[in-house]
């Protein structure tokens, strides 16, 4: 599994996403981030603002809009609403080095995957691959998607 989260292998900020989603899951998300008490900042264009409904944000869209969320105060991830059919964001591999920064990533897939019903999927950087990490729902568990050896 260490062998995932080599930076020099897999880049710095991984992608992660999860498909098959639709406003009421970006409010959903939303309405998470709220109920788990985790910081957040919400941005357009870099100006911090206050967060708004799924369909506004996901309506501004696109790279310049960002929610920065902190589950625990070292570890973030940033979420751009390029579409409301996909959530996508990054986690910075740099934070997540460690047994106990790697469960924090895995519960923050599980409670998102729980609260969504719907497979979080992480991805090397830019590249369009299997998935190496992810929450399945049947399972109701984040599991290996991928053998290192195969690498």
């Amino acid at each position: 599994m260490k062998h995932f989260f080599d930076v020099d292998l897999y880049g710095v900020l991984p992608d992660v996403v999860i498909e098959g989603t639709g406003l009421d899951d970006w409010q959903a998300l939303l309405d998470l981030v709220g109920s788990q008490g985790w910081a957040y900042e919400y941005s357009q264009d870099g100006e911090v603002l206050d967060l708004p409904p799924a369909a506004e944000m996901v309506a501004a869209g696109g790279a310049a809009v960002a929610l920065r969320v902190w589950p625990v105060p070292e570890v973030l991830a940033v979420f751009r609403p390029f579409s409301a059919e996909s959530i996508d964001f990054d986690v910075d591999l740099r934070e997540l080095q460690g047994q106990e920064r790697l469960d924090i990533l895995c519960d923050l897939f599980r409670v998102i995957g729980r609260r969504l019903r719907k497979p979080v999927l992480l991805m090397p950087e830019g590249v369009d691959v299997h998935p190496v990490l992810g929450f399945d729902v049947d399972s109701d568990r984040v599991m290996l998607l991928a053998d290192p050896d195969d690498e």
